[in-house]
């Protein structure tokens, strides 16, 4: 009954989560996708979440209910959309050689011509004619599919090649740790353990294990970001003391162990060791001032 209770308790305080998020879809969307269906599906979202919450992690319910909501915000759109990115390619490569004849020829062109001018058959035009008469998300003439609004999940070769880089830093910037800050990262947020566990594994109390996590969060957010974006690393205010010096230390094992390592493969590594928990990092990182982009793209 009290997790029940619990979990009552967490919708019902972040329902207006629901009506944010799809207020802020329904700016991008054609006028008829249905309200109502984006936030049932944002309900339901936010509903799963309160029953997978887990708040030893330390991660904000707000942030993680968030993510979820948008991320079932978005599936529903697709759901919506049933033309594959190719059909809808297809499509628009005949409306616009449709255009090209009429203006050439001065009236609307034959299939066989509009098969000739595209290099295809008439079996074929007559299907891409059909996909575009069925186009779910042409109608009130609106042209985008949800495909095209929302980004695609393939990255391309320069994203990739950014978030290999960004995964690179993240692995170099947790190894480079000390042991019992280490220890701590990769037990909350590699490993899935609670706080009492880990606790217990390092004797120590749970509100010393928080200030742990968050002193090791505090330098993996510099860790990386004094190599990849330095003018978001704050100016220390004693650069003679000792602890400027530590984390001037910690700065340059980083780095060195990037550079000892190959980047292609400790990338990979990376991937793998934070599949599945990453989400969480992502959450946590934004909490404490890590760049968005530098664990969302790891996702």
């Amino acid at each position: 009954m009290a997790v029940n209770d619990n979990r009552n308790a967490l919708v019902e305080e972040h329902l207006p989560l629901i009506g944010y998020h799809v207020n802020e879809m329904m700016a991008r969307v054609p006028r008829h996708v249905a309200r109502d269906d984006l936030a049932s599906a944002g309900a339901l979202a936010l509903v799963r979440a309160a029953e997978g919450y887990d708040p030893a992690t330390g991660v904000p319910f707000n942030r993680y209910a968030a993510i979820r909501i948008r991320g079932a915000l978005v599936d529903e759109l697709r759901s919506m959309d049933w033309a594959s990115r190719g059909a809808r390619t297809k499509v628009r490569r005949l409306a616009a050689v449709t255009d090209e004849l009429t203006a050439t020829l001065g009236r609307a062109p034959s299939r066989e011509q509009l098969a000739e001018a595209l290099g295809v058959d008439v079996a074929e035009v007559d299907q891409v004619r059909d996909d575009a008469s069925r186009r779910v998300l042409s109608i009130d003439g609106y042209d985008n599919a949800i495909a095209d609004i929302l980004p695609d999940r393939a990255p391309d070769p320069e994203e990739a090649a950014l978030n290999a880089e960004r995964l690179t830093y993240l692995h170099a910037a947790v190894e480079a740790l000390p042991e019992r800050l280490r220890a701590v990262v990769r037990g909350i947020f590699f490993e899935d353990r609670a706080v009492t566990e880990i606790a217990a594994t390092l004797g120590v109390t749970q509100s010393r294990v928080s200030q742990l996590r968050s002193e090791a969060m505090s330098l993996l957010k510099d860790g990386m970001n004094v190599h990849l974006d330095p003018e978001l690393v704050e100016t220390p205010a004693n650069p003679a003391g000792v602890a400027h010096r530590r984390r001037e230390a910690y700065f340059s094992a980083v780095r060195e162990h990037v550079e000892s390592v190959d980047v292609a493969a400790t990338a990979r590594a990376a991937a793998t060791a934070l599949s599945g928990t990453i989400g969480a990092a992502a959450q946590l990182g934004a909490a404490d001032g890590v760049p968005a982009a530098r664990f969302a793209a790891l996702a």
